[in-house]
C-alpha cells in the first residue's frame, strides 16, 4: 500500500475524532475573537506543511487557552508600535493531528512523540507557532519558511541578512514582552512561560524519577 493511500485512510479515519476533540475543548478561545487584528493562516488545515497534506477538517479554529490569547493580545498591541502585526501559522493541536504529523513527519529533534511525555505543547492550548506580517499583510522576511527543519531554523539567527534579523528580534521582542519563550530548534515556535500550570509535565514517569525537566516540542 503506498504511503499516500496509507495516509488517505488514516486521515479519513482520524477528521471525525479532531472535530469532536476541538468541540470539546471548552476551555479553549478563539484568537481571532480575542484580537481580529492577529493574521490566522493555519498551515496543517492546508497542504501547505512538511507533510504536504491537510491534518485539521475545514474550518478549524486558531484556540488557544484564554491567558495565551491575551498575551498574543499584548504581542499585537506591542507590535502595532513598528506598524507589524502577528501571523499564526498553528495554535491548539489535537493529539490526534500530533499523532499524524510525527507519523509523517517524524523529526525526533523538532516534532515531538505523542506516546512519549506530555507530547506536544500545542496539545495543551499554550503554544503558538507565529511570524510577522506588516501593514500590508505582506509576510516579513524570516530565517526560513514554515516547518523548515533545517539549522537555519533555530532560535538564534546566524545569517547576513539584516533585515531579516531585524524582523526575527522584534517578534521574539513583541512574545518575550508577554510572557512567552522561544524553542531552540524552531524560531516560529512560542510557549507561554506559564505553561506548567496547565501541563501534566509530570506524566513521564522516568523524567520524574531521574529528576531531568523534561523539554517542550513542538
Amino acid at each position: 500500500m503506498s504511503r499516500d493511500l496509507t495516509f488517505t485512510i488514516v486521515f479519513a479515519a482520524a477528521m471525525s475524532i479532531l472535530q469532536t476533540s476541538q468541540a470539546a475543548n471548552q476551555e479553549l478561545v478563539d484568537i481571532a475573537q480575542v484580537d481580529p487584528t492577529i493574521v490566522i493562516d493555519l498551515r496543517y488545515a492546508t497542504e501547505r506543511n512538511v507533510t504536504g497534506h491537510a491534518l485539521y477538517p475545514p474550518g478549524t479554529r486558531a484556540l488557544v487557552l484564554p491567558s495565551v490569547a491575551q498575551q498574543l493580545a499584548g504581542a499585537q498591541n506591542y507590535l502595532k508600535q513598528f506598524r507589524y502585526r502577528l501571523k499564526i501559522w498553528d495554535a491548539y493541536r489535537p493529539k490526534e493531528a500530533q499523532e499524524l504529523l510525527w507519523k509523517y513527519a517524524q523529526k525526533d529533534q523538532y516534532v515531538a512523540n505523542p506516546e512519549r511525555g506530555f507530547g506536544s505543547m500545542h496539545s495543551y492550548g499554550v503554544s503558538v507557532d507565529a511570524t510577522l506580517v506588516d501593514d500590508w499583510s505582506q509576510d516579513a522576511s524570516m530565517p526560513t519558511k514554515f516547518d523548515e527543519f533545517t539549522p537555519q531554523a533555530m532560535l538564534r539567527y546566524n545569517g547576513r541578512d539584516p533585515l531579516v534579523k531585524q524582523h526575527l528580534t522584534l517578534l521574539q521582542l513583541a512574545m518575550a514582552h508577554n510572557n512567552f519563550y522561544g524553542l531552540r530548534v524552531e524560531w516560529w515556535h512560542f510557549t507561554t512561560a506559564d505553561w506548567k500550570k496547565y501541563v501534566p509535565y509530570w506524566e513521564d514517569k522516568q523524567m520524574s524519577q531521574t529528576g531531568d525537566a523534561p523539554a517542550p516540542k513542538s
